[in-house]
C-alpha cells in the first residue's frame, strides 16, 4: 500500500540545496535532478567513509563482489558485469587491490587465457573491520524508516525499469 513519504521540517529541500528559484516544470524532472544531486552527495559520503580504510568506492564494490562469490573465483569480466559503476576499469581496480594484498590473481586451471580472482584473508579482514565500524548506511539513511526505505527501493526499481 502506497503512503506518501512525509518531508521532515528540518530536512533541506532540493530547491534550497541547489538554490533553484524557478520551478522544474514537473515533478518527474525534479525527481531526475534530485536523483543526480543525491548521487553526487552519496559519492561524497562514501568517499569520506572509505578514506580511513585506504580504498575507493570502486575498490570497495569489487571487494564486496568477491566476498559474495567467495570461495568461487571470478574473472575480470564477471566482476565488471556485477559492478555498480559500469564505466569503471575493472582490470585496473583488480591490479590495485592485488598490489595491496586484498585479492589474489591466478591463472585459471581450465583455461590459461583467463585469470581467476579471489579475495584474500586480508581483504576479508578489512571488509569485516569496515562492517563493524560506524555504519555508513545508518549515517546516510538514518532518517528513513524500513518501510520508507522499501518504498524508495520500489520507486527507484520502477523508474529504472520503465525503459526496459
Amino acid at each position: 500500500m502506497y503512503r506518501p513519504l512525509l518531508h521532515s521540517d528540518t530536512a533541506m529541500r532540493l530547491e534550497q540545496e541547489i538554490r533553484q528559484t524557478k520551478g522544474f516544470g514537473s515533478q518527474k524532472r525534479k525527481a531526475v535532478v534530485n536523483i543526480m544531486f543525491t548521487h553526487g552527495w552519496l559519492q561524497g559520503q562514501m568517499r569520506d567513509w572509505l578514506k580511513p580504510f585506504g580504498i575507493t568506492a570502486q575498490q570497495y564494490n569489487v571487494m564486496r563482489i568477491l566476498r559474495g562469490s567467495n570461495p568461487k573465483p571470478l574473472s575480470t569480466s564477471d566482476i565488471r558485469d556485477r559492478m555498480l559503476d559500469k564505466m569503471s576499469d575493472a582490470s585496473r581496480i583488480v591490479d590495485r587491490l592485488n598490489a595491496k594484498g586484498l585479492l589474489k590473481r591466478t591463472i585459471c586451471p581450465t583455461d590459461r587465457r583467463l585469470v581467476d580472482i579471489v579475495i584474500t584473508e586480508k581483504g576479508l579482514e578489512l571488509l569485516t573491520k569496515m562492517d563493524q565500524s560506524e555504519s555508513i548506511v545508518d549515517q546516510i539513511m538514518g532518517s528513513l524508516t524500513e518501510q520508507q526505505a522499501e518504498q524508495l527501493n520500489e520507486l527507484l526499481d520502477l523508474a529504472r525499469n520503465s525503459q526496459r
